[in-house]
């Protein structure tokens, strides 16, 4: 059985203390990908939109907030787009959550999923994804499985892996990125099997990397454009000017106002 999500938060707020207004928030991890399990624990990932005078002054706030009980880590919106772009495999799941696992999407929140291809591009998924995948490959070689927590490990390791080429191979060959398997128990079996041999892993690998020097769909560079264009709709509306000094107040009018 799945662990199910908590109740979703109230609008702009997540879990712990938000340090800005959050935009984007869902359940990530092995509940999204159809790994969990009774007692497995739910992992939020989530972006938020620090006040914009506070980006003006000497010290600029922490560019991201991450809590345990709960697992919940929120990364500051030019913070999060910049890893994006990169394609970070575990921030950019956030734009590609089904429906039903988010938990805050303001309008803002939501102009950025439509945009998501815009962060994009070949050699960026390819480094990314496989750089991840090989990474917990070379764990898998450095695990004592005789010892049963080490074993299980590895094993989450392994089915991380078969994820990660397999997403990797489906963002080349479709732009899409599908978070939540269609068959995670195919790929839990085969992480099993990983487990205990990690050398079955190597043909994924070497499967996954021909396949990612074919042409694909996805453009050889990310289009910034769009992001930059929403990111500074998000600084102007998460901008309240400072009064000076003995002048009266001044008023946007609600145009700048921070939205939800």
């Amino acid at each position: 059985m799945s662990a199910a999500p908590a109740a979703p938060a109230a609008p702009g707020t997540a879990p712990g203390t938000a340090p800005g207004t959050v935009l984007l928030a869902g359940v990530v991890g092995s509940t999204a990908y159809g790994f969990a399990h009774a007692g497995s624990d739910i992992d939020r990932l989530g972006l938020y939109a620090a006040p914009t005078e506070e980006l003006h002054g000497l010290h600029r706030p922490a560019e991201s907030h991450v809590t345990t009980g709960p697992d919940v880590t929120l990364h500051e919106a030019a913070k999060w787009c910049r890893l994006a772009l990169s394609c970070n495999p575990t921030a950019s799941e956030l734009v590609w959550l089904p429906d039903d696992l988010y938990e805050i999407r303001t309008p803002l929140g939501g102009e950025l999923v439509e945009i998501r291809s815009s962060f994009l591009s070949a050699p960026a998924v390819r480094k990314a994804y496989l750089g991840y995948a090989e990474q917990q490959f070379r764990k898998l070689l450095t695990r004592d499985t005789t010892d049963p927590a080490t074993r299980r490990r590895a094993a989450k390791h392994a089915r991380h892996l078969v994820r990660l080429v397999e997403q990797a191979v489906r963002l080349h060959e479709t732009g899409r990125n599908l978070v939540r398997l269609p068959d995670p128990e195919r790929v839990r079996d085969l992480g099993e099997r990983i487990a205990d041999r990690p050398a079955v892993a190597e043909s994924l690998l070497a499967d996954a990397a021909d396949r990612l020097a074919r042409p694909g769909v996805l453009p050889a560079a990310p289009d910034p454009r769009p992001v930059e264009s929403w990111l500074r709709r998000v600084r102007a509306a998460h901008y309240t000017p400072f009064p000076t000094p003995g002048a009266p107040a001044l008023s946007t009018g609600g145009a700048l106002g921070p939205t939800g």
